[in-house]
């Protein structure tokens, strides 16, 4: 009887820890992440997620600490989507880096595509404080002009050119559900990966965690390339609280909330070295994290927000 009083007294200590730690969302960005160069370094002020599509995609890549792994998935990316653009004059694209508060010189290096391909097609979104990967990805979305907006990580993990297959994904899912044409957020992958074995374990631990917690029905909610419906990302952007490692099942939890299709398509993933990811360390913030999203929506502390606009 006093294990069991024990154990209740421990649940209610973590719902109370979870409600009195939840933040609420913060859309507010510093004066200096309101602007991006031009080619000329004049300062132009960003779009809003709120304002109509102007592009057919937007590329999103956080980055951070990025100098070196950034050039080739760039070099790729630029080359797959000039190459489509001159098969098709009427694809337009831009693509977004947000280096999240890097103490290198990825501003730098992103920078230097801008002077090449113009400040039209790629823009460099520096934010002043390091906010986290979830945290960047938001706001590099909510300053995009696309009909989709392409989550996409700089280390090239996975094939630029692998987008046309969670393009057709999300083409086949508009036939599928089409009454949800305009709400499709969220591609994901199964991963075709050379992970180490201890990776793997941690990998398969987490998953189960998510599963048992927040989403059914993905397999793998970790990869970093995704798609979404420029509507769909207002709508789950505009709730999204974790801005670190676990952003990504929150967002699938945010999306089946709303009863927005989600669909998988295989994608080839390879391990790239110089990750950010700790392996122990990070799995555990990750699975604390997923915890505390479960706990802090069940006792209301987070609620899912009306899409509203940046300060």
């Amino acid at each position: 009887k006093m294990d069991f009083i024990c154990e209740i007294f421990q649940a209610l200590v973590m719902l109370v820890i979870a409600h009195a730690t939840a933040g609420m969302v913060n859309l507010t960005c510093h004066e200096k992440e309101k602007y991006f160069l031009t080619t000329t370094g004049e300062k132009k002020l960003f779009p809003s997620l709120h304002d109509p599509h102007s592009r057919e995609l937007s590329v999103v890549i956080p980055a951070y600490n990025e100098e070196h792994r950034m050039p080739v998935m760039l070099d790729e990316a630029m080359e797959y989507l000039e190459n489509r653009q001159k098969q098709n004059p009427s694809f337009t694209y831009e693509v977004i880096v947000v280096d999240d508060g890097s103490k290198d010189k990825t501003t730098e290096v992103a920078l230097r595509y801008t002077k090449k391909y113009g400040a039209d097609k790629v823009r460099v979104l520096t934010l002043v404080k390091n906010r986290g990967k979830g945290g960047a990805v938001r706001m590099g979305t909510l300053s995009s002009r696309g009909r989709v907006i392409l989550m996409a990580d700089a280390d090239g993990a996975t094939k630029f050119s692998d987008f046309e297959k969670v393009e057709a994904g999300l083409n086949d899912l508009i036939i599928v559900w089409p009454f949800y044409k305009s709400l499709l957020a969220h591609l994901e992958k199964e991963s075709v990966a050379q992970r180490s074995v201890f990776r793997t374990f941690l990998m398969y631990g987490f998953h189960f965690l998510v599963w048992f917690l927040c989403v059914r029905g993905i397999r793998d909610t970790q990869c970093g390339f995704k798609l979404f419906t420029r509507e769909a990302a207002l709508k789950t952007f505009s709730s999204l609280h974790v801005e670190r490692w676990a952003f990504d099942v929150e967002l699938l939890y945010i999306a089946q909330c709303f009863k927005i299709p989600i669909a998988e398509v295989a994608v080839n993933w390879t391990e790239i070295e110089g990750s950010k990811l700790v392996p122990f360390w990070s799995w555990l913030q990750m699975g604390r994290d997923v915890v505390f999203i479960r706990l802090r929506y069940i006792t209301g502390a987070w609620k899912l927000q009306s899409p509203q606009k940046t300060d």
